[in-house]
């Protein structure tokens, strides 16, 4: 059954973290970055696919704000805790908003549709936001090779092979726990500030 794991991971696993990565993305990038360190995955490959995913995702959500600003579900989005904070933030200082809004947890979304309904122009929000997309991956991809370095050094010999996998889910579901955990926390500071 681990060899069956193992197979499809190494078969679809970039993939995944592409795909992980259009999203909120920290946990498949640090998922990306462990597998790497265990061979499963070339190390830049696992950054090129958590860059192009958050990248991708990002323009889709500012292509969302900027096309259907009308429609229900960016309607929805906009009502959600931090969007006003983020529009506010976008239109004082829109180049370090792009920059920096992906470390934000819970903001990437909002943060997204926000620059869409904005005046900031779509070529400045993309160089910003592959600049923005790189930096990113780079930093997770590299949390996720040094936590599959610190688990080899406590474990040992032990990573060989199958054992890997169950540490790397561990991790990847740690993490999305605990992000769950912080986005829960700062959306109900956000209500209180908002309220």
């Amino acid at each position: 059954m681990t060899d069956a794991i193992h197979h499809f991971i190494e078969q679809y696993g970039l993939i995944a973290v592409f795909l992980g990565c259009v999203a909120e993305g920290e946990s498949a990038a640090i998922l990306g970055g462990f597998f790497a360190h265990q061979h499963v995955f070339v190390l830049w490959h696992a950054m090129v696919a958590a860059a192009l995913g958050a990248f991708t995702g990002d323009t889709c959500f500012f292509i969302l704000g900027r096309s259907f600003a009308d429609h229900r579900y960016v309607k929805r989005l906009r009502r959600r805790p931090g969007f006003s904070r983020a529009y506010r933030l976008l239109n004082t200082h829109p180049n370090i908003f792009v920059l920096s809004n992906r470390y934000i947890y819970g903001m990437r979304l909002v943060g997204g549709i926000a620059a869409g309904l904005s005046t900031i122009p779509m070529p400045r929000f993309v160089i910003l936001n592959a600049i923005s997309s790189a930096i990113w991956a780079a930093l997770f991809i590299t949390i996720g090779y040094v936590f599959g370095l610190g688990a080899e050094h406590f474990i040992g010999q032990a990573l060989l092979r199958h054992e890997r996998l169950f540490i790397g889910l561990g991790i990847g579901l740690t993490v999305a726990i605990l992000a769950w955990f912080i986005a829960g926390h700062i959306a109900k500071r956000e209500r209180r500030r908002e309220q």
